[in-house]
Formats: C-alpha cells, structure tokens, sequence
C-alpha cells in the first residue's frame, strides 16, 4: 500500500478550491484536480484516511470520461502526468495517478443523480410517500428493486451541511428550461451506457450523481464519474431486492459509522483499522473489475 495523503500542497500553485476530498489548483485558464485519500459521509470529512483512495477516484474517472466521451464532453485534458506542466513535475510522487489537469467551466450548481434502483434517500422517501423527487412510483416495491425506468432526482448542492432533493420543476426555475431538459437527457444516458458496461462485468450501477459545467455555452461533464465515492455498485450475483445489497461503495463505511454511537452532530470518530483496509479492499475490486486492469 502507498502513501496515504490527506492534505497536497503544492507551494507555487494557487489553490483554487479545497473540497471534502480534492484539492482543486489554478494553472492559468486551467485547473488541477488532486484527489486526497481523505472520506467523508454524513457532510463530514472522517479522521482517518483510505490509501490510495485518491488514485482509485482519479484513474476510475479517466476511464469512465474516455469511455463516455461521445455522450457528453467532459472536462478532462489529461490524467497522464507525463503531459503535465513542466513546472509540477517534481511534485510527482505527490501528484502522479491521483491528479488531472482539466478545463475550468461555469458550474451549475446542481447534483445530478440518477437512480436505476430503489435505495438510500430514495427508498426512505418512498416509504414515506410513494414517491421520489416528486416522482410517484407504483405501490409495492421493495427496498433495492430495481426500478422500471431510471429516474432524474436533481439535488441542491451545498457547500455546507446537506444537499436538498428538488423537483425537476424547482431545477428548470434554477438553471433554465433548456439546461434542465438537456442535464437530465445527458445524465440518464450516461447512466445507461455505463450499466451496460458495468453489467458485463458483473456489476450493478444502483444510482450516480454527476455534476455539469459550462463552456462557451456547451454543457461539459465535471468532477468525478461512476466512482466508488459518487454511485452504489452492487455484484450482480448476491443481487436481492428486499433489504439493503453488499456494496463495494463508500456504503460500507456508512453502514459501519451507522453501527456506532455517533449522532452525526458532532466530530466523527477515527475508522477502526480493519474497516478502513476493507474500505481500500472494496474501492480497488471495483476499480479492477470496472476497467478490467489488474493493478492501479
């Protein structure tokens, strides 16, 4: 296992924004994206780090803008650190498959998730009112079913505490009729092409979220895509609706501060050793069995 690194400074780079789990810096119109092994659940940011994670959540969002490219642009210039800016290159112990050097966009402020699967906030709203993101669902269904048609469920995205699930009438308010019409159509499509994909390699995509930019007025794919960190993967073969699946996910250090005594109200507590090597076990099968590489 490498190094594990939680904060990347780079001392003659401007930060341009640090995030739950990046550290995102300017190079003239561009930007550097540096994902740490830091995780966060609940809005927090956890104590203990997953190593490697940043490597797993940058080469697994390579292949899948590579994979997706014909259905949406994305904002990817290059993950080959070979390519990057003289200047950083000494960084590259540091650096190297954990970072992306990408296009600087207008964000739209909105998380895009799509769900092909009954599950998460998702599965708490139906039991409460048959419904998702104001989506009214047929009567009966069980936790983790699969869903007849994947859905759009657009949420805010919030710099501090959580995000808010919204309407896709509320979206259209937010961003425009056009926009909003164009994310969904783009969103859901990128979700079906990647469940194929997934599929094949015996994996379920159960919900993703994505987020969008603009460029010249073009809509573009930023951030982070189909990783273990921004979507639910289940293995096919233990698949059974009725309860919650297995997840080779973030979902597993949830479940596991969910069966603790921390009331998500105040610092979380450091991951016991065992979850957080089951954690770095779990975000590398995925990557494995995703691109079919057998190292990261």
């Amino acid at each position: 296992m490498g190094k594990k690194y939680s904060d990347i400074n780079i001392p003659n780079l401007k930060l341009f924004k640090k995030g739950k789990v990046r550290d995102i810096y300017e190079i003239e119109d561009k930007l550097l994206f540096v994902a740490s092994d830091r995780i966060s659940a609940f809005d927090y940011v956890l104590p203990s780090l997953i190593p490697d994670k940043g490597k797993v959540l940058t080469q697994l969002s390579k292949f899948w803008f590579e994979f997706t490219s014909l259905v949406c642009p994305n904002h990817m210039i290059t993950a080959n650190f070979e390519e990057f800016p003289e200047f950083i290159k000494k960084y590259k112990t540091m650096l190297d498959k954990r970072s992306m050097l990408v296009k600087k966009t207008e964000v739209i402020p909105i998380e895009c998730i799509v769900r092909g699967y009954l599950s998460g906030s998702a599965w708490r709203d139906y039991q409460k009112e048959g419904r998702v993101s104001g989506i009214k669902l047929p009567s009966g269904l069980k936790e983790s079913s699969q869903l007849d048609d994947a859905l759009f469920t657009p949420s805010t995205k919030a710099e501090q505490g959580h995000d808010e699930n919204i309407s896709f009438k509320t979206m259209q308010k937010e961003v425009g009729v056009k926009t909003a019409q164009k994310i969904k159509e783009v969103s859901i499509a990128l979700y079906q092409k990647a469940s194929l994909h997934a599929l094949s390699k015996g994996v379920l995509i159960a919900d993703t979220k994505f987020e969008f930019g603009l460029k010249e007025g073009e809509l573009i794919l930023i951030d982070e895509i189909f990783t273990p960190d921004s979507s639910r993967f289940w293995p096919v073969d233990s698949y059974a609706p009725g309860g919650p699946q297995p997840s080779l996910d973030k979902q597993f250090v949830r479940d596991y501060l969910g069966s603790t005594n921390w009331d998500k109200n105040s610092p979380p507590p450091e991951l016991p050793e065992s979850i957080v090597n089951q954690t770095v076990k779990r975000y590398k099968e995925i990557y494995f069995k995703l691109t079919g590489k057998d190292r990261l």
